[in-house]
């Protein structure tokens, strides 16, 4: 039976989402573990649909390989979903974060070129 996703990397997914701290490095770090996880399940998953493929168009195959490979499909399929949906959310969540980053940066860049006297040079 395949392993489910890491619960480590998805309660730490879930906390950048919920919008806790984190660093451009550990999204990047973040965005290629779960990438990692996405192609490790739906290589599973592939490897799971050619072999019903083969049961099926195999007269000799027993109807419990052919169940068994169906509850591991049933297993692998919202696994998929789940880290596709993490991915896309991180995807977000580190474009707010950079957008707020510049922003900040293009904010203290323009008071730093103001006067005193908050008129600009």
């Amino acid at each position: 039976m395949p392993e489910p996703l890491d619960f480590a990397l998805i309660r730490r997914l879930r906390e950048v989402l919920d919008r806790r701290p984190a660093t451009e490095t550990e999204l990047r770090t973040l965005k290629e573990q779960a990438e990692g996880w996405q192609r490790a399940v739906s290589g599973q998953l592939e490897a799971s649909e050619r072999r019903l493929l083969r049961l099926n168009a195999n007269p000799a195959s027993s109807l419990a390989q052919i169940a068994g490979e169906l509850r591991r499909v049933e297993k692998l399929r919202p696994q998929l979903d789940e880290v596709r949906s993490l991915l896309g959310d991180l995807e977000s969540r580190a474009r707010e974060l950079r957008t707020e980053w510049l922003l900040s940066q293009a904010t203290s860049a323009k008071a730093a070129n103001r006067r005193p006297d908050g008129r600009r040079p």
